[in-house]
């Protein structure tokens, strides 16, 4: 027996392509580690960086924790971004990347692996490596992290 289609006025019925929605909150990124870092704007011009920006390798004029950013993105949705100022001093919360969490292209800092989790030491990036490209590179740090981490 032929299924019959629920009909024009049927309150099942969705144009093709269309979205059913929950009437229940969403809660993005639910359950994943979310750190917060505090970021100024040193430089003369607004910057604006996008959800999925691998945050470490953000715009050289924000001073923040880079280390600490390491292997992270914004906690915003996607297709969004954050926006500062010259001047503004923000706090942004921070989340790992998802996936195969590999980082490939933004300012070519880090080009790999960045999870935590064990793995073959010829695919992660050198993480001491990728502080010094950031460091010799112009990248500002927070003053907390300028003299435990130029060792590394």
């Amino acid at each position: 027996m032929a299924k019959q289609h629920p009909g024009p006025n049927s309150k099942h019925l969705r144009p093709i392509g269309g979205y059913k929605l929950s009437d229940q909150p969403l809660e993005l990124n639910a359950g994943r580690p979310v750190i917060e870092v505090v970021v100024h704007n040193t430089g003369d011009r607004p910057i604006q960086v996008g959800s999925h920006f691998h945050f470490f390798e953000a715009n050289r004029y924000l001073e923040f924790d880079r280390p600490a950013a390491f292997g992270k993105r914004l906690n915003i949705p996607a297709t969004t971004s954050i926006r500062f100022e010259p001047g503004d001093r923000k706090t942004v919360q921070l989340i790992p990347f998802g996936g195969l969490q590999r980082v490939y292209g933004f300012n070519g800092l880090v080009q790999g692996w960045t999870g935590d989790d064990p793995t073959p030491p010829d695919y992660r990036p050198d993480r001491a490596e990728s502080l010094h490209n950031a460091r010799t590179r112009g990248f500002k740090f927070s003053a907390q992290d300028q003299g435990d981490n130029k060792k590394q």
